[in-house]
């Protein structure tokens, strides 16, 4: 049924603004516009996933092209030209009336099945709408009853078809449909049988297997009759049939074919199968050709200047760049398609590209910024369909499974799953199936199986129902996962097989390289597909033959007299070349030594960071010896000094674990390590929101041999203030700031609004062994140590850093945090 009237508001809005109709589309006759019409509705349908109507698209599509309406459904009646159509589209409902009142015969009645079909195929659900339709076909119907013409008979027949099917009398539309195609099969006329066979077909759900037995005898009709653009029409709904019912590879072999013969009556709007082409390649994970035919939609519609839509395909080839590892030429295409959608002709699509930006942040590690920018493009721009609130809500929930929000995370997972049992439609089965399958893995990795199997079974009932096997990792994982559980291994063994396999097949490549080359092999693929295509053509081929012929005799004299012509000439150019070939040889010694100078220092950097990866595992080793070791112990003060320890060790680790990841292996950025580092004191000790963290760290970089003493003179500082400056619970604030002085010197200033300390050390609480560690190291860093008591204690220490930065770094705005 029809859904959403406000896509006709939009559609009227936007008409004046669109840009004119391109010169392929003038070029087309009207077979050729029709089937446009046709392969755009149906994309857009299918691509907005049930979120709007048929009609709606239609009206997108005839709206987005400039074409008329009624191209769209007047098939039959129509074969240029219809009178009184101008009256319709401007709604003069007066002109029309004085026009049937005029007409008589045949043109009463086109003009009866024009209205008809005008009243029944506008978008949304209007009662008085459907009852003119239904007025104007009888009357078409009672007319052509008067004349006794058997098509006109069968024309108002199968609109009276299509409006019972609208108004959910299936019964009676089959009915009318019947007649017509057993009346025309006694009068062997194929084309009222295969324009029969087809209203029938379309009434039927795509998941019915009767509607492909009748499509493909409505192929096999039209190819009959020479209506190769009916019949291309018609193969494409198989096609459909196929992808919806989760038959992909026979998918795509049709729509390959698809394209051959597009090519054949020179129909120019092959994007929309290349698209698709693209969709199904990602699907079963061949990046060749998803990536060749990502590029060749983006490249057609920039060589045809034709920008409708184009939203769409930037979207579709900035999947194949995410999926593969290209995150930020995603994010780029990503964006451009949000402008293009909302800014131009809005289908929808563009909201889907809002997801996939997000995906592209997540997979880059910027979680926290993904939620800020899930939060201000749906304050913005809220979801109107019920796909897109649960996209939303599962977009949101895997940010905050990253993040490791598992309270959040689950949250919006049953918010996901809350709108997805209201969708039902095969359109959105594989979207569903893929977000319950990473509902399922998080409860399993949050060690909560008993959680993930109802949705382990809801993604194997879907598969089931729409017989579509997903192949994707995740679900790999997922049925691995659960048979380990179950005690399955044999099954968990074969699963974990296949996860491999395909996440080699994503992954295991020099992914940048292939991407480079394939972005170079589509050029040369694309030339070789059009020489392929002219070779086909015999006349052409046989005088190309006769020419090369002529051409080769021609070119042999030519090449004997070239020989002659080199040969005096080479005494000459030996000579000057003797000298070219000195210098050519010294400049390869040269290139050659930098090549390997570059490699010796590729390798120099990667054991550095492959230093610092181990000794930052080797410390988390410690920290669990430690941990092992405390379980075993019962006295406190021991266990408070295992505790203690494992804090230094972990200021350690972490600047290693900053130094492995970072491109600078030799220097430790101030204001991302002190942050982490006091997130880390602020879990372990459990403050909660009771004492507050203020830090102010200037954008300052310093050595490792630097940067390890301050982490834990840090570490000691502010477990010293977490644990005796605010007594019996009580709130308090501590400050963290590192800033540069004028003398080119660092200050680091660690204070609290606790009760304070006694500066003398004679307070029993005092850590006397962190004191200690505090001077010993700042003694280390020939640094100025002092300790104050006001309203608080106050820790300070300058020093000299011993390889100042670059200029342009101390001209950026300071980095504040308030944990």
């Amino acid at each position: 049924m029809k859904k959403n009237l406000y896509f006709y508001c939009i559609l009227l809005i936007t008409c004046s603004a669109l840009a004119q109709v391109s010169p392929a589309i003038a070029r087309y006759d009207l077979p050729k516009k029709r089937l446009l019409l046709q392969f755009c509705s149906t994309y857009l349908y299918n691509s907005n996933q049930g979120a709007i109507d048929v009609d709606s698209s239609v009206v997108l599509a005839a709206t987005a092209y400039k074409l008329p309406l009624r191209l769209a459904y007047d098939e039959g009646f129509n074969e240029e030209s219809l009178i009184g159509s101008d009256l319709m589209e401007k709604g003069n409902s007066k002109g029309i009336q004085k026009l049937i009142a005029k007409s008589t015969g045949l043109e009463k009645i086109k003009i009866l099945l024009q209205l008809g079909s005008f009243y029944l195929f506008k978008p949304g659900v209007k009662p008085d709408d459907l009852q003119k339709a239904k007025l104007y076909m009888d009357q078409a119907f009672a007319e052509s009853n008067k004349l006794k013409v058997v098509k006109w008979q069968h024309q108002s027949l199968l609109l009276l078809g299509k409006y019972y099917y609208q108004a959910n009398n299936q019964s009676e539309s089959k009915k009318c449909f019947l007649q017509v195609i057993n009346e025309c099969r006694k009068s062997n006329d194929k084309l009222g049988l295969a324009q029969g066979l087809e209203a029938q077909g379309d009434a039927l759900s795509n998941l019915d297997p009767e509607k492909e037995k009748i499509l493909l005898e409505v192929i096999s009709l039209y190819a009959s009759l020479g209506l190769e653009e009916k019949r291309i029409e018609n193969y494409s709904k198989i096609t459909t049939i196929y992808f919806w019912s989760g038959r992909m590879q026979e998918a795509k072999k049709r729509l390959y074919q698809s394209l051959i013969d597009l090519r054949k009556i020179g129909f120019r709007h092959q994007q929309f199968t290349e698209t698709t082409i693209v969709y199904v390649e990602l699907h079963q994970h061949n990046i060749k050709d998803a990536l060749y035919y990502a590029l060749k939609s983006v490249k057609r519609m920039e060589t045809e200047k034709d920008y409708t839509f184009a939203d769409i395909f930037y979207m579709r080839l900035g999947d194949v760049y995410n999926i593969y590892g290209h995150n930020e030429e995603a994010l780029e295409l990503y964006k451009k398609s949000i402008e293009i959608g909302r800014n131009d002709l809005d289908t929808g699509t563009w909201y889907k590209s809002f997801f996939s930006a997000v995906a592209a942040l997540s997979l880059k590690g910027k979680n926290k910024e993904a939620i800020a920018y899930i939060n201000s493009m749906t304050a913005k721009y809220p979801p109107k369909s019920t796909f897109d609130k649960m996209s939303v809500a599962f977009i949101r929930a895997n940010c905050y499974e990253a993040l490791k929000n598992n309270v959040q995370a689950e949250k919006y997972f049953k918010e996901m799953d809350y709108y997805a049992q209201q969708l039902h439609g095969p359109e959105t089965s594989r979207e569903i199936a893929h977000q319950y399958t990473m509902m399922a893995l998080f409860y399993i990795n949050t060690n909560r199986p008993q959680k993930a199997q109802p949705y382990t079974d809801k993604v194997l009932a879907l598969g089931n129902v729409s017989s579509k096997t997903s192949n994707s990792d995740v679900f790999q994982m997922l049925l691995y996962k659960t048979d380990s559980i179950n005690g399955n291994f044999k099954g968990a063994l074969a699963h974990f097989q296949d996860y491999k396999r395909i996440n080699d097949s994503i992954h295991g490549v020099s992914r940048n390289k292939q991407i480079d080359e394939l972005k170079i092999a589509y050029e040369t693929k694309n030339k070789e597909q059009e020489i392929k295509f002219l070779n086909n053509q015999s006349k052409l081929r046989e005088s190309e033959l006769q020419k090369s012929k002529l051409l080769n005799n021609v070119s042999i004299g030519s090449l004997i007299l070239l020989l002659i012509i080199i040969g005096l000439l080479y005494n000459r150019y030996r000579l000057k070349q003797r000298n070219h070939s000195k210098l050519e040889i010294k400049e390869r010694e040269i290139n050659q030594k930098n090549i390997n100078l570059r490699h010796l220092l590729d390798e120099k950097e990667w054991l550095l960071k492959e230093v610092h990866h181990r000794v930052k595992n080797n410390l988390q080793t410690v920290i669990s010896l430690l941990s092992s070791q405390a379980a075993y112990l019962n006295n406190d003060m021991a266990l408070s000094a295992i505790k203690n320890s494992q804090h230094r060790i972990h200021s350690m680790s972490l600047i290693h674990q900053k130094l492995y990841k970072s491109d600078n292996i030799a220097t430790i950025h101030m204001s991302n390590y002190i942050k982490d580092l006091v997130e880390y004191l602020k879990d372990s000790f459990s403050t909660g929101q009771r004492i507050r963290f203020e830090i102010t760290v200037e954008p300052l970089e310093l050595d490792v041999a630097q940067a390890i003493p301050i982490g834990l003179i840090l570490n000691e500082a502010i477990t010293n203030s977490i644990k005796y400056a605010f007594p019996d619970n009580s709130i308090g604030l501590v400050r963290v700031l590192l800033e540069k002085t004028e003398a080119d010197y660092y200050l680091l200033t660690i204070s609290d609004n606790g009760i304070g300390i006694d500066t003398t050390l004679s307070n029993s609480k005092t850590d006397s062994f962190g004191m200690s560690l505090i001077k010993g190291l700042s003694e280390d860093l020939e640094g100025k140590f002092i300790m104050e008591n006001n309203n608080g204690t106050i820790l300070k220490l300058e020093f000299k850093p011993e390889h100042p930065l670059d200029k342009k770094y101390l001209k950026k705005p300071d980095h504040n945090f308030d944990i």
